[in-house]
């Protein structure tokens, strides 16, 4: 199948103000430079790269010294530190994958201590350059802030994709494992954004899923591994915790049972003979119906340490999700919370798992909605590697359908302080293992990519999936100088079209929250595949609404006088969480039962906000809409095309969302609209 390059393309510059420095590359401090290494990748990359951007043909020219190199020649240096000549680079005070990108007088130098900091140096120079940003002077240090950066693929052996909305997997086929031409190039997409982890299979492991993990489909496995291995990633796969009784004939799947444990140890070795670089397992269990430790009367500490036992010799990881709820639970009983239930089920554990063991835990406590707290758990455990897990797939944020930029929201988690320490702890600091000390640690998130054309479905989607990556990379950076990034990187340079994209997406999260969800209640979708208004919809409440809505208000009380859920935070959040005066007004509906004449801080009532809000998100759409239109003579035509059909399909969503929304408030709360609008059907 045809396909694009993405934010790869290359697009051709005109008149760059550096090319001098570009014309020559001089390779040091690399001892074998052969196809398969990650820096004879990242050299072809660069390679490929200046010729397609400059219509320069770059001499690769390997020294083995910088001594050797004329200080009077222009050209790229790209160095691997010497570990024995370790007091040469300690100023540049590079970590793990870091690289320094700087000029040496007539040289560019590209240092790093290890091949992946080599190709990441590679890609921050690509990046400069199609930003047709200058690197005169340039000098940049870089160090990832989080050890891991993962994305999970919910892809099944079928080629569909679950939640998938960009068409379907290019990893599976027909019960196959498909390695191809597209598999490197989103191997480069990826790593040029700083992924280092891919889990390529969906965390629901059935049928002949199962059987990843034998001789089946391990040759497949090696080859994808091989071309990961190439840009710096580890393959990973969602295991199924029942498979010694799926696959091994045992009769049980009791970790704790020595049959088990040697189940398990034997299949791992075999896997790691098949593959040596093998990073680990993801692993769902105990929710909605996947197996797991409970059914032994054992704990998720006991689950994933008698897989993380067979992991350590090999250095390899279990990715535990914390994604665990009764979806059967009876809402009938208001003290009865799904939004409990990570904390409830893992505060108990902290310290039991394995050093190898990382619990993977959702940004949220619900299911990614479009706007909800931070899950607590980040600021109770203390003793547990911790991975933030957000959602790229658009789920319940327009299914690719709608533009919806989610980096912005992804910020204000990684910024909030969960107070764990008396100093303060962001979770950008908890997930990096700054707050702990530790090492085995990162972020993860459910990727967004498909075998359509521009991979993402949506073209303007592809944000999320760079963004996401840069973001991993370096959790400073900001929502707008990523979307920019991406913009130049993909379309162009010139200030026309940067400023408007970047209007759309900075503008496109709000937009959506504010026709679809007030104030943090969420849901209100359609049950099951979660696209489109159903305000009565939550697929798991079959005894009332999710919401609470009467006649005179809605909203869940969370506080000690409800679920308690509020408590689980550290304080002060608890007690900001508690008051409904100090309550973030974003998350009023999450926290608290409102009434809908209760007066916001903006003076309206409740019932007025939601009004205006569902016009005011169907506006916002119709702005962006015509600033795309303003450069529609400025980016190829098949984008264009592609772009406004979304956009018809968002227009035509907000308005529904706007009209069923408004006229069931009208009816419970009997209230009209201040402005004498038309807001009911």
């Amino acid at each position: 199948m045809c396909y694009n390059k993405g934010w790869l393309n290359y697009h051709r510059i005109e008149h760059y103000p550096d090319v001098d420095l570009l014309s020559k590359l001089y390779l040091c401090g690399v001892k074998d430079y052969l196809p398969g290494d990650i820096t004879f990748t990242a050299v072809k990359e660069l390679v490929n790269a200046i010729n397609g951007m400059l219509n320069i043909d770059v001499e690769v020219d390997i020294q083995g010294q910088r001594e050797l190199i004329p200080s009077d020649k222009y050209g790229i240096i790209i160095e691997r530190c010497n570990p024995e000549k370790e007091e040469e680079f300690a100023e540049y005070k590079l970590v793990g994958d870091g690289f320094l990108l700087k000029q040496c007088g007539f040289h560019l130098l590209i240092l790093a201590r290890t091949e992946s900091g080599i190709m990441y140096g590679v890609f921050e120079l690509i990046r400069r350059i199609a930003s047709n940003q200058s690197i005169n002077q340039v000098e940049i240090l870089e160090n990832p802030k989080n050890p891991l950066r993962m994305l999970n693929h919910w892809d099944n052996m079928d080629g569909s994709i679950e939640r998938g909305y960009s068409g379907n997997s290019f990893f599976f086929e027909d019960k196959e494992v498909v390695v191809n031409d597209r598999t490197k190039d989103y191997a480069r997409l990826i790593a040029s954004v700083g992924i280092n982890g891919v889990v390529i299979n969906n965390v629901n492991v059935r049928a002949e899923a199962t059987e990843l993990i034998t001789d089946r489909y391990l040759g497949k496995l090696k080859e994808m591994a091989d071309i990961f291995a190439n840009y710096g990633i580890r393959l990973f796969v969602s295991a199924n915790f029942a498979a010694p009784m799926e696959i091994g004939g045992l009769s049980l799947a009791d970790p704790l049972d020595e049959g088990v444990a040697n189940w398990w140890k034997d299949c791992i070795r075999k896997v790691y003979e098949a593959i040596p670089g093998f990073g680990g397992f993801l692993i769902k269990a105990d929710s909605e119906g996947r197996p797991g430790p409970f059914t032994y009367n054992r704990t998720h500490a006991d689950g994933a340490n008698v897989l993380a036992r067979a992991l350590k010799p090999y250095g390899g990881l279990v990715v535990w999700r914390c994604f665990v709820y009764n979806c059967q639970q009876d809402w009938r009983d208001y003290k009865t919370d799904r939004a409990r239930a990570a904390y409830d089920n893992f505060i108990g554990l902290d310290g039991k798992f394995d050093e190898n063991v990382i619990l993977q835990i959702k940004n949220g406590p619900m299911d990614f909605q479009v706007r909800e707290p931070v899950s607590p758990l980040f600021g109770g455990l203390k003793n547990t590697n911790q991975m933030l897990e957000v959602q790229i797939a658009q789920e319940y944020t327009g299914q690719q359908r709608h533009v919806c930029y989610l980096i912005p929201m992804w910020k204000e988690v990684l910024d909030f302080n969960t107070y764990a320490k008396p100093e303060g702890a962001k979770i950008a600091d908890i997930v990096s293992g700054r707050t702990y000390g530790q090492v085995n640690c990162g972020m993860a998130a459910v990727a967004n990519t498909g075998n359509d054309y521009n991979w993402t479905g949506h073209d303007l989607a592809a944000a999320n999936l760079y963004g996401y990556g840069r973001l991993a990379w370096n959790t400073d950076m900001s929502s707008e100088a990523i979307a920019k990034e991406w913009i130049c990187m993909t379309y162009s340079y010139k200030d026309k079209v940067v400023n408007n994209l970047l209007q759309i997406l900075l503008k496109s999260w709000p937009a959506y929250e504010k026709y679809t969800s007030p104030l943090g209640i969420g849901w209100m979708v359609n049950p099951n595949n979660h696209y489109g208004p159903n305000v009565d919809g939550y697929e798991y409440d079959r005894w009332g609404t999710y919401h609470r809505a009467d006649r005179n208000g809605l909203g869940v009380d969370r506080t000690k006088e409800g679920t308690g859920y509020a408590q689980q935070y550290n304080e002060p959040n608890a007690s900001m969480y508690e008051n409904i005066e100090t309550c973030p007004e974003e998350l009023l509906l999450f926290f608290h039962y409102v009434r809908y004449d209760y007066k916001l801080k903006s003076g309206k009532t409740l019932i007025q906000h939601i009004y205006d809000t569902h016009f005011e998100g169907v506006s916002d759409v119709e702005d962006m809409i015509r600033s795309f239109e303003e450069i529609k003579s400025m980016i190829p035509e098949d984008v264009y095309q592609r772009v406004m059909e979304r956009f018809a399909m968002q227009l035509d969503s907000a308005k529904e969302w706007r009209d069923r929304i408004n006229t069931y408030f009208y009816r419970k709360s009997g209230v009209e609209d201040a402005y004498g609008r038309k807001i009911y059907k």
